[in-house]
């Protein structure tokens, strides 16, 4: 009987650590990488001039750990394979799957367009 108890909270404990170790692959930021050919992109953006044309406003941000879940806090990375989402900015809206407009406070980043928000899951 006393096998049994120990077994179990064995298992419990493994099972939490496991979970501890997968967490960061779950809960994902928003670590973006700006690829230099539209083919290369999972998504194509366009930058627009005003916040009531965007889809996304998005928010800058300076610390890979300061990003969201999917909020429009976005930190630019340095190599391709760090990066969550690879965007291509086109040069006309019409090209774009997704319009954003850069925000210069953090609070203001968000959706507009809650259509699109799978584009960046």
């Amino acid at each position: 009987m006393n096998r049994v108890l120990i077994f179990k909270a064995s298992y419990r404990r493994m099972n939490t650590i496991a979970l501890l170790i997968l967490m960061p692959l779950i809960v994902t930021g928003q670590k973006i990488f700006s690829v230099a050919y539209a083919n290369q992109a999972d998504v194509k953006v366009f930058v627009v001039n005003y916040l009531n044309q965007a889809d996304l406003a998005v928010f800058k941000v300076d610390y890979a750990n300061q990003t969201g879940k999917n909020d429009g806090k976005w930190f630019f990375v340095e190599y391709a394979n760090q990066a969550d989402k690879k965007i291509y900015f086109v040069d006309y809206a019409n090209q774009a799957d997704l319009k954003i407009y850069f925000v210069p406070y953090a609070n203001q980043a968000g959706w507009r367009n809650k259509a699109k928000i799978s584009l960046l899951y």
